[in-house]
């Protein structure tokens, strides 16, 4: 019996194992967080040891990404992928066993989750860059929205397994749960077959500069591609000050925290429910549908700075999730279409350093900007400021009138 439409991608075994293993890895992904939290807390009972930690991992994640996009498009992304995920099941597996022992000292997790961020610099670009390799052109959207449908679901429970994790076995039990999904992620991945054709040679350019470079200049050639990760420069920056730093202080005092909740868990829905529309409706123009909605991003935050009310926030919050979802699967499937498979994982990378580099300026300066100017004042500019941003990257043709590619299905994108 034939899959629906929506799930042709998982005929393909090498997308279906592909799948699984993201899967599994993403629910991993989802309690650690919470389980790392917890740990350090109950450990140092330090919101500053904490914050240590976290920027123990992301400092390295942020160093070693453009190195990550060079050595996925240079080697098997397969053999890759399978390494660093056993790399992240070994340090998080260490971590788990320095909790559980009552050996952990903060040294020690310090090193071990900048070990593990530098493995979800390799990670990140490898898993980008396999798609166009294991799924049809004309199955790209559905792929990418099948990918961001088992992601949101998984967003949804995950950090409740974690917490329960946490308050029935402990946090160290709850970080070799992560450590695990990450070994079993690493099995899945072992099936995943690339096509020889699709893989380059290790010798093809031996110069890991000049393999920068080539990635820069093909970042930089494509003015889609380097408008729309130069608006998100600023735009994530807002969304996480404005959204993440101001919105909780402003729901506090006037909505609550529980309707805050449930502002989120909208969005949340919104994200998910998109997906599903997603994998049925092609996209035409998948940049220019992906910037307007994003632009739904910037109502809710207009509403905390102007009047905040639970009703209109729920809506907002819902609709903006949906347009976000949007961007995500046009976006990805833009890049999988347009972008050579050589480079994929180059770009990938220049996309994610260029897209998020600014987002711990955006939590820092939101705090001392609502000082001076007031949040709500600082809210109604900056849900302003989104839009509009969002908004003047149409004007540039290359994004508006980008379109999908044709749809050949070459031999090595079908299933054996």
């Amino acid at each position: 019996m034939r899959l629906p439409d929506a799930l042709t991608p998982l005929r393909d075994r090498r997308f279906a194992w592909y799948y699984s293993g993201r899967l599994v890895s993403t629910i991993g992904s989802m309690i650690a967080p919470i389980a790392l939290t917890f740990a350090v807390l109950d450990l140092t009972d330090s919101a500053s040891a904490l914050g240590v930690v976290l920027a123990a991992r992301s400092i390295p994640l942020v160093l070693f990404l453009l190195i990550g996009g060079v050595v996925a498009d240079r080697f098997s992304r397969s053999t890759v992928m399978q390494l660093s995920h056993v790399w992240s099941a070994l340090t998080q597996g260490a971590v788990a066993a320095l909790l559980l022992t009552g050996q952990a000292e903060l040294w020690m997790i310090v090193v071990l989750e900048a070990l593990n961020g530098t493995a979800t610099a390799f990670t990140f670009p490898a898993m980008q860059g396999v798609l166009p390799q294991v799924v049809p052109r004309s199955h790209l959207q559905q792929a990418n929205a099948l990918l961001a449908f088992s992601r949101n679901g998984v967003a949804i429970i995950g950090p409740t397994i974690g917490a329960l994790l946490v308050v029935t076995v402990g946090s160290g039990w709850a970080v070799a749960v992560d450590a695990l999904t990450w070994a079993v992620a690493a099995v899945l991945m072992a099936r995943v077959r690339l096509p020889p054709s699709a893989e380059r040679a290790a010798d093809a350019s031996p110069s890991m500069l000049r393999e920068l470079v080539e990635g820069w200049t093909a970042f930089t050639s494509l003015t889609w591609v380097w408008v729309v990760v130069a608006a998100f420069g600023l735009l994530n920056a807002i969304h996480a000050g404005a959204w993440f730093t101001l919105g909780p202080a402003i729901a506090r005092d006037t909505i609550g925290e529980a309707a805050w909740g449930w502002v989120l868990s909208a969005e949340a829905t919104g994200l998910l429910l998109m997906t599903l529309v997603m994998m049925r409706w092609r996209l035409r123009y998948p940049i220019r549908a992906g910037m307007l909605g994003v632009t739904a991003l910037g109502a809710p935050i207009l509403v905390l700075g102007i009047d905040p009310a639970i009703a209109p926030l729920l809506i907002l919050a819902f609709v903006a999730g949906c347009g976000t979802e949007v961007f995500g699967i046009g976006w990805q499937t833009a890049l999988h279409e347009h972008i050579p498979g050589g480079l994929q994982s180059r770009v990938a990378s220049y996309d994610a350093l260029g897209s998020f580099v600014a987002i711990p300026i955006g939590t820092l300066a939101f705090g001392p900007l609502a000082a001076v100017f007031g949040s709500q004042d600082v809210l109604v500019v900056s849900g302003v400021v989104y839009i509009a941003i969002a908004l003047l990257t149409l004007l540039s043709r290359s994004v508006r009138d980008l379109g999908r590619t044709p749809d050949p299905e070459p031999a090595s994108a079908r299933s054996g």
